[in-house]
């Protein structure tokens, strides 16, 4: 008797960057703790520059991207509606060597981190055209302390551990944002692609958002596991970084945290930075 061969699994890549807040909400799916159903789970570790540019290409069927550059993905993806980075209140922090005024910023060229990610429209929508460098995000608080640039666009633990390297804080976007329309900054989302379909989006996106409810669940372990993408950060620090960007709004957005992504989005439209104004939509995932 003939047996039927097994079917492959499907494989579902998911991609999200280096750092302590994006590995925290994986840890779920990295642990195995968390069943993935029918779908083999790839994990996909590159900066969120990449992970933008693999999105563009539609190469990716989930991964977390700027939330400014959802603004050219909106054809092709859908935004989950959890997985957020919001800064409320705090968020990419512009440095540089010596003390200077905010507006002395205009004046110089600033290293950033992928014209793509939030933090480079946010600094445009704060500063107006700026002079900019594109840099890989871990090398930019070097290059200002050691003064190969004057300035530098910080995301990730360098908005913690900027002091560290005898740097100093000019303007922190999160705080300018939250000045400017009392909202939280939308930094960071995770997109599914399409073309899965209605079915797959739903299971994928419900099992994404189990590995977040896991880890706020499990937050030891799951510290523990995001301490390996904290490049040398100590316990105390990653646990604070982490409740940064691994918060109510991460399960879920909410009401503020929706309205946040369209005021971005259509404020960057209105100040010429984003060529057209961008359709937010959002997965429909079970309760």
């Amino acid at each position: 008797m003939d047996l039927e061969p097994v079917k492959p699994r499907p494989t579902v890549r998911i991609g999200h960057s280096p750092d302590p807040d994006d590995a925290f909400m994986y840890y779920g799916l990295a642990s195995g703790r968390v069943p993935t159903g029918p779908y083999e789970v790839e994990q996909v570790l590159k900066d969120i520059e990449s992970l933008n540019r693999l999105a563009l290409e539609g190469s990716i069927e989930v991964t977390a991207v700027s939330i400014h550059a959802y603004a050219y993905l909106a054809d092709r993806y859908l935004l989950l509606p959890c997985g957020a980075s919001m800064g409320d209140g705090y968020g990419p922090i512009v440095v540089t060597r010596a003390a200077a005024a905010p507006d002395a910023l205009k004046r110089m060229t600033i290293a950033i981190p992928g014209r793509l990610t939030t933090a480079a429209l946010a600094l445009r929508l704060a500063l107006g055209e700026v002079r900019t460098e594109v840099m890989p995000f871990d090398r930019i608080l070097p290059a200002v302390s050691s003064g190969e640039v004057e300035a530098g666009l910080l995301i990730h633990e360098g908005q913690l551990t900027f002091a560290q390297s005898g740097v100093h804080k000019v303007l922190d976007l999160g705080v300018w944002w939250k000045a400017r329309t009392g909202l939280p900054l939308p930094l960071g989302g995770n997109i599914i692609r399409r073309d899965l379909g209605p079915r797959a989006i739903a299971e994928i996106g419900a099992f994404f958002r189990d590995s977040i409810a896991f880890g706020l669940a499990h937050r030891g372990e799951a510290l523990t596991y995001a301490l390996d993408y904290g490049r040398g950060i100590g316990r105390p620090l990653a646990d604070r970084f982490v409740g940064m960007y691994v918060n109510d709004f991460t399960l879920d957005y909410g009401p503020a945290g929706r309205r946040a992504i369209d005021e971005l989005l259509l404020q960057g439209h209105a100040a010429g930075i984003i060529p057209h104004r961008a359709a937010v939509e959002f997965a429909d995932l079970p309760a």
